[in-house]
């Protein structure tokens, strides 16, 4: 049977008994009415389930023992790192969501020319923050044990170089998906709402970032990426 999954950052071991987080306490006791005995899974990202039982519930404190732990095998092939210019509004939340839900091992804020949300540093770090606890509940959704790496907001200018096969969406690409060539990584830039300015596209080609079409229709952002994913997935992930 299937049990509810909660992240933690400690480190976990069987036949140790910890306490939950304050948050995932409270979920237990006062939503999900658990009681002594009843069982759930924990994680921290070490790529392993740990399944236990609780030996104590307050309103706000849940105190539970590790009975043993199993190595998940749910990640892909393909690792992905997703580069994405930032969105108005929730758009960035649901992108994140949903890219974590399909594969996705790393992900990139990035500022364009045409990105139209401008963060300071205290708006900044609150994002920031929110955005990893955006993944990590995604992990607990999904039923995956690893948690992608969110680095910080870069400006466009500051893409690296890479090795790994890198490439953008170009609308009048004459490459495809089938055109990339195989291999377990690879680097996926989607653009702003408005799309990428031309100084962002010189900015990418001399990264070696390659165009890529994707269909006949003009996409929007958040829908964009994740339809790029769930094709590299499909060709050459797990999908």
């Amino acid at each position: 049977m299937r049990t509810h999954r909660f992240y933690t950052d400690m480190i976990l071991s069987e036949n140790t008994s910890i306490e939950l987080p304050a948050e995932a306490a409270h979920h237990c006791a006062q939503v999900l009415r658990y009681k002594v005995g009843d069982n759930l899974t924990v994680f921290n990202g070490d790529g392993f389930d740990y399944f236990s039982a609780i030996e104590s519930i307050a309103k706000k404190k849940c105190t539970i023992k590790i009975l043993n732990k199993i190595r998940l095998n749910n990640e892909s092939n393909l690792e992905i790192h997703l580069l994405q210019a930032i969105a108005r509004g929730d758009k960035m939340d649901f992108v994140f969501q949903k890219a974590v839900e399909l594969g996705v091992t790393e992900i990139t804020p990035v500022s364009t020319e045409r990105s139209n949300v401008k963060l300071d540093e205290k708006r900044l770090e609150k994002k920031m923050s929110h955005w990893n606890k955006t993944i990590i509940s995604a992990c607990e959704q999904s039923g995956r044990a690893v948690i992608p790496k969110l680095n910080l907001l870069i400006n466009i200018e500051e893409v690296q170089n890479s090795e790994i096969q890198s490439i953008y969406l170009e609308p009048n690409s004459k490459r495809c998906f089938t055109h990339i060539s195989d291999g377990s990584s690879i680097r996926l830039l989607i653009g702003p709402e408005g799309g990428l300015s031309e100084k962002d596209i010189k900015q990418l080609e001399l990264k070696e970032f390659v165009g890529i079409k994707m269909g006949p229709r003009i996409l929007r952002t958040e829908t964009a990426g994740l339809s790029a994913i769930s094709i590299l997935q499909n060709l050459k992930g797990d999908l």
